[in-house]
Formats: structure tokens, sequence, C-alpha cells
């Protein structure tokens, strides 16, 4: 089976980039990260990539005049490294319409709750956590789904509840939902490298 190009985009710690490296170096993820980029010159993505050696690139809107230049920049870069899917791993940015048209459907995201509750501008990490145990539900979880131009809102591609106990703080339903989270990453990204995903009418399906 061809291996599935991944280039992953992150901003912070990357520990879901760190899941995603061990279930390629266990065998279980028909995948190779070509790239990983961040806007964050220091951010741990970038020293977990140096320390696989993974192609580490900082790129920073700050870098260039206009939004239409980094665009230009990411989509050659996205390109140079043949490209498969494109994988965010905690970025900070949104993603711009230029690029999601260029790569529809092979952008995915991954969010530490049930979308589309608790979504949006300004959800994300402990941030959503807060909102869940203010809210009072009973069940998170976390959701991959494709990114398109609204934040959290692309067609889901998969999800898995956790519950939610009384006795939960934020900080402590963050460290029950993450390592779902790295089970999820990989899983979906398998799904993808195996062609049993397919996107139509703003749904997703999964092949049998």
């Amino acid at each position: 089976m061809k291996k599935l190009n991944l280039v992953v985009l992150a901003s912070g710690g990357g520990t879901n980039l760190q899941a995603i490296i061990d279930s390629i170096e266990a065998g279980k993820l028909d995948a190779q990260v070509r790239a990983v980029i961040s806007n964050n010159s220091k951010s741990g993505a970038l020293e977990r990539a140096r320390n696989h050696n993974i192609p580490d690139i900082h790129l920073s809107h700050k870098q260039f005049a206009t939004p239409e230049e980094f665009d230009q920049k990411l989509l050659s870069i996205l390109k140079e490294k043949e490209t498969d899917l494109v994988v965010l791993a905690g970025y900070m940015k949104m993603i711009s319409p230029t690029v999601i048209r260029e790569y529809k459907n092979k952008i995915i995201n991954i969010h530490p709750a049930l979308l589309p509750a608790f979504g949006g501008k300004g959800m994300y990490g402990i941030h959503v956590h807060e909102a869940v145990i203010e809210s009072g539900v009973k069940v998170s979880g976390v959701t991959v789904h494709t990114v398109d131009e609204v934040y959290d809102h692309g067609p889901i591609l998969f999800q898995k509840c956790v519950p939610v106990s009384s006795n939960d703080t934020p900080e402590s339903l963050q460290k029950k939902v993450l390592p779902h989270e790295h089970e999820a990453y990989s899983e979906v990204i398998q799904l993808f490298a195996e062609g049993k995903i397919e996107i139509r009418d703003n749904r997703a399906y999964i092949k049998e």
C-alpha cells in the first residue's frame, strides 16, 4: 500500500503530532509525515519533528507582506511535499479559503469536544473544557472533521464520547480526553490511507 503523505500544521507542544509519529513508527499507520509547519518558531511541534528527522518549517504570516503571499508559500510547500492530507494538530491560525479550495476535503482537524457543541472561534484547548464543565453536560469527547471556511464546521469524520463526572475540573477533563484524541487521529488517518472515507453532500461516509 502506498503511504499517505502527511503535512502537519501545529502551533504548540505537538502531542497529537507525537501520537501520529508513534503510530507510524509502530507500523500501525500507512503514512509518512513529509513536513511539520508551525507559525511558532519555538513550538514543541518543531522540536518533535527535528527529533524524528522530519523537515521542520517555521512559516508565519508575519514573514509576508500580504495573506496571499503566505497562502502561496504554504501551497508551494504542500505541493513540493506531494501532500495527500493536511493534518491540523493544535494549529491556531485559520486556514484560508484559497488553501481549502486547493485541498478540498483533504484538510482535517481534531477538536476536544463533541461538535457542533462547544466549537467555534475562541474554542480551543482548555477553553473548550471550561465551557463543557460550566454547561453541566454529562458527556464530552473528541471530534475529527474536515476543514472548511468556518471554525470547527466541516463534515464530521469520527466522534468518541468521554464521560464527564461531577468532580471533573477543566484540567482533569482535558487529561481524560487527550488520550482519545491521540487514538482518534491515527484511526482517521488510517481510514484515509485505506481509501475508506468518502465525502458527498457535505457528509462523510466510511466504506466497509
